[in-house]
């Protein structure tokens, strides 16, 4: 039930849900003072919400930063959190992947690199799944292809949100006799690691936190940075409003 009420409530305050309500209404009461208003705000928030250069400095100052490679000590496993791949396709002989592939592409290559011994993949089909597969069975073949050893893939295929990652790993790990004091590398996008890291240090999990997937960009001051509308910067401050509400809500209810 709380991941249903959380979807809608992170729907219900998406920049562009509340500038459809604005420009809607301003557009039926046109005719009053006030409807005339609330249409220019409506305006107004779509310039502002798609505008590059603000949603890229939003995601600067949100977005941890990144570390490299060599700043990673040797750890005995590294958990990547799903959310990365195309679920609504449904294959047997590859993996499709959306925006986000850094979480397993990037856990490979420190485990190429010897910095984990280990990849533990956490998460399962999501809301409304189409696919019988879990994100995590998903990823587990990728990796099986690339050359890692199944002995080495760990996959926890039940989780539905962050909560539950944090949650259902310490689970899986006490079930197969994993030691839960050791410190794990966490890995999932930069955007999302916040929320992320409370979550595992809530449930007793220490971790070294290796974000990846950055949205982010180096500052531009060129004319279409600055003036240009661009369809993905309203997509970038979604991204950025429903980490905030879902930051919220896991504090509100004792997840962080």
């Amino acid at each position: 039930m709380f991941f249903y009420l959380s979807q809608f409530l992170s729907f219900l305050a998406m920049p562009l849900t509340i500038v459809l309500i604005l420009i809607v209404s301003g557009t039926i009461f046109l005719k009053r003072k006030w409807g005339k208003k609330l249409l220019w705000a409506g305006i107004g928030l779509l310039l502002f919400f798609t505008n590059p250069f603000l949603s890229n400095l939003a995601l600067l100052a949100w977005e941890s930063d990144f570390k490299s490679f060599e700043e990673i000590e040797t750890h005995e496993i590294g958990i990547v959190l799903t959310g990365v791949t195309n679920l609504s396709k449904t294959a047997y002989d590859r993996t499709f992947f959306n925006k986000g592939a850094d979480r397993i592409t990037h856990a490979l290559q420190l485990y190429r690199m010897g910095k984990i011994k280990k990849i533990l993949i956490t998460g399962g089909t999501g809301l409304n799944p189409v696919n019988p597969q879990s994100e995590a069975e998903v990823l587990q073949r990728f990796l099986r292809m690339t050359g890692v050893p199944e002995s080495d893939i760990l996959i926890e295929d039940q989780a539905k949100n962050t909560a539950q990652n944090a949650q259902f790993t310490r689970d899986f790990l006490e079930k197969n006799g994993i030691s839960t004091e050791q410190e794990f590398v966490l890995i999932t996008s930069a955007f999302h690691m916040k929320r992320a890291k409370g979550c595992f240090d809530k449930v007793g999990l220490k971790s070294v936190t290796f974000p990846v997937d950055y949205y982010s960009h180096e500052v531009k001051y060129d004319i279409p940075a600055l003036i240009f509308p661009d369809a993905d910067s309203i997509s970038y401050w979604h991204k950025l409003v429903k980490e905030w509400i879902g930051i919220s809500v896991y504090s509100l209810v004792g997840y962080i």
